[in-house]
């Protein structure tokens, strides 16, 4: 390159990237733990060498992610990082997702469903064992469909609970669409499949009634995979 030639500017995307890369480096190093006050726009925007215009940026998209939040007359905070603040976005694509794609979701649902309902056999306290058997017992006494999703979503949520990865349980929270079970259980409403599905329900609260995660994990994999096959007949595939 000739001397007198000059790199070009870095774009503003580019640029606010590299501030929030940066930022995250600070957290994951230490240098800014869970609940610390983050320095002045100024002095980051200075400490990092960028404008203040693209830290501003950088900020507002880490505010977004759920890593810092803003508290009023105080400042930015790093947030406490646990994973249903961070992955609260990830539910959106659940909810947006349709056809082919809400396929895959389920088959990756289907995946940690059965690891979690796995652990959960293992893991699981007699007082959540009682939730997970009161919110089965509900699903069993109605023919409401928005009863149903009520304690069907408290029914896996439980259950996610109780397998002891506050991580698996944020995902499985996040593939847990309320849109799409809300299809789901019309649909069984329509076919005259709620005895089915309650029987998938009763057992996988027998797998963990008897503490058997390999049971555990069949079930909760079945059950899912019926959900998988009824999406792929109501797509015509």
């Amino acid at each position: 390159m000739n001397e007198t030639e000059t790199e070009p500017a870095p774009q503003r995307g580019t640029v606010t990237q590299r501030a929030i890369e940066r930022i995250k480096a600070m957290i994951a190093e230490g240098l800014l733990e869970p609940g610390a006050r983050l320095p002045t726009e100024r002095e980051l925007a200075a400490q990092l060498g960028i404008s203040r215009s693209s830290m501003r940026e950088a900020i507002r998209a880490l505010t977004v992610m759920g890593v810092l939040e803003a508290r009023h007359g105080s400042g930015i905070y790093v947030t406490q990082l646990q994973a249903g603040d961070l992955l609260e976005n990830f539910g959106v694509v659940a909810d947006l997702s349709r056809g082919p794609r809400l396929v895959e979701l389920l088959e990756v649902r289907r995946i940690l469903e059965s690891t979690a309902t796995a652990l959960a056999a293992a893991r699981i306290t007699p007082e959540q064992l009682a939730e997970v058997e009161r919110h089965l017992a509900a699903m069993n006494a109605t023919d409401d469909p928005e009863e149903i999703l009520a304690h069907d979503l408290a029914f896996h949520r439980e259950i996610a609970l109780a397998a002891g990865n506050e991580t698996m349980a944020a995902i499985l929270e996040g593939l847990s669409s309320r849109t799409f079970r809300a299809r789901v259980w019309r649909g069984y409403q329509e076919e005259g499949a709620f005895a089915r599905t309650r029987r998938e329900h009763a057992a996988i609260h027998r797998a963990l009634a008897a503490r058997d995660p390999e049971a555990a994990r069949a079930a909760a994999a079945a059950h899912v995979g019926e959900v998988e096959e009824w999406l792929r007949a109501q797509l015509g595939g």
